[in-house]
């Protein structure tokens, strides 16, 4: 409904510009909510033209460069030999590339399984002032990382590739600390290791390591991806 002036009559053919016009003269322009509406209505328009067209929408964007892409499984647990397990498993189904991520002991869990806490039904605990042992702390978490990556590579061998997500809960320092200890176990990428608010940061952290940074699931427009691949 918010977006209906900027669409009803318009030629589905003007894409660009519905998108401009779209972003550019919304009140309420940036952020989520907004883009994820519009990301509807961009995909129906190019939807309508690839059929009008007659061919698949990757014929007009320059056609098929792969045949096939591959999938990461998620690999989690409470303890190291409890995430090998569960990265054997995904290797015996034939899965190349695993995410690993671990609890760490006595924090919050966030992107793996919480540490022996135990659930109380519809909800779990809430996590803040009044529960202490389920307040994240990074600093620990940093050190625990690279030695479940140890322990991993020295399990699993080099034939995988892993992958690690920081789900952005870490200081630029301990970024950097955290990309750089874990060079030795060759990750496939570490992803969000900052938030979306922090760009400018990944340039310094890219400079600092030679461990792959991947980044961009909360990004919103090409205007935040764009400057991270700018020369």
């Amino acid at each position: 409904q918010y977006l209906r002036p900027f669409l009803i009559g318009r030629n589905v053919d003007e894409i660009e510009d519905i998108w401009q016009s779209s972003y550019v003269s919304s009140y309420w322009r940036n952020g989520p909510v907004l883009f994820n509406a519009m990301s509807g209505v961009d995909i129906a328009l190019w939807d309508i033209k690839a059929k009008r067209a007659g061919m698949p929408l990757y014929q007009l964007l320059g056609g098929k460069v792969r045949h096939g892409a591959d999938c990461y499984f998620h690999a989690s647990g409470t303890s190291f030999s409890e995430v090998e397990d569960n990265a054997r498993r995904a290797m015996e189904q034939g899965f190349r590339h695993v995410r690993v991520q671990v609890t760490t002991p006595g924090y919050a869990g966030y992107g793996a399984a919480r540490s022996n806490a135990p659930t109380t039904g519809a909800h779990d605990e809430v996590v803040g002032p009044t529960n202490p042992i389920e307040i994240w702390e990074p600093a620990p978490y940093v050190r625990l990382v690279p030695k479940l990556f140890e322990h991993l590579r020295n399990k699993l061998g080099d034939d995988v590739e892993l992958l690690h997500d920081v789900h952005e809960r870490v200081t630029l320092n301990q970024a950097i600390n955290l990309a750089k200890s874990l060079e030795p176990y060759r990750l496939f990428f570490l992803e969000d290791p900052l938030p979306p608010e922090e760009n400018d940061h990944f340039r310094l952290l890219r400079q600092q390591t030679s461990t792959p940074i991947a980044m961009g699931e909360l990004f919103n427009t090409q205007h935040e991806y764009v400057p991270l691949i700018r020369p």
